[in-house]
């Protein structure tokens, strides 16, 4: 009996292998961008504010959206809320350059944590020098983000 276990799980095991994919795809995968290829965790040093909501993550999505759309240039990304709670933050280069590569999506990043610092709000909290861009969508209760070119690859970071 034993045997005839193990057998069967042998012969099913290359179905289940292929079925199952690297990385949790959600149900944005396809649709906003490419599957997720590759992923990475982010230790925030900042806690989730207490008072946090989806209301405040839309918002935030909203304002960033609004600033770009107030520049004098075509958006080089967008920006998106996502899930039940609008945990999931999405961002998608719009242009050929921007985010051709996971590295210049990355110095995007950058340099949104380069504004986040600048911000009031770290000013106030003394930490402009500490926290990062990741570190501001911690504490607003995302718990993750994925950059992607909207064409050739996705990337995910987990906020832990």
């Amino acid at each position: 009996m034993l045997l005839r276990i193990l057998l069967t799980a042998l012969l099913f095991w290359p179905i289940l292998a292929v079925q199952q994919p690297a990385f949790a795809q959600g149900h944005h995968a396809g649709y906003y961008y490419p599957p997720i290829g590759s992923e990475e965790t982010y230790r925030a040093r900042a806690a989730v504010m207490g008072d946090t909501s989806r209301r405040m993550r839309i918002g935030f999505v909203v304002a960033q959206t609004i600033a770009q759309q107030q520049l004098k240039y075509a958006p080089r990304f967008a920006i998106f809320a996502k899930g039940d709670e609008a945990e999931k933050m999405i961002i998608l280069g719009l242009d050929e350059d921007s985010f051709a590569t996971l590295y210049r999506a990355r110095a995007v990043l950058a340099q949104m944590t380069a504004s986040a610092r600048a911000s009031a709000f770290f000013r106030n909290l003394a930490v402009d020098d500490l926290f990062t861009f990741f570190d501001l969508v911690k504490m607003l209760g995302f718990t993750q983000i994925t950059v992607s070119d909207g064409k050739t690859y996705a990337h995910r970071i987990e906020l832990r």
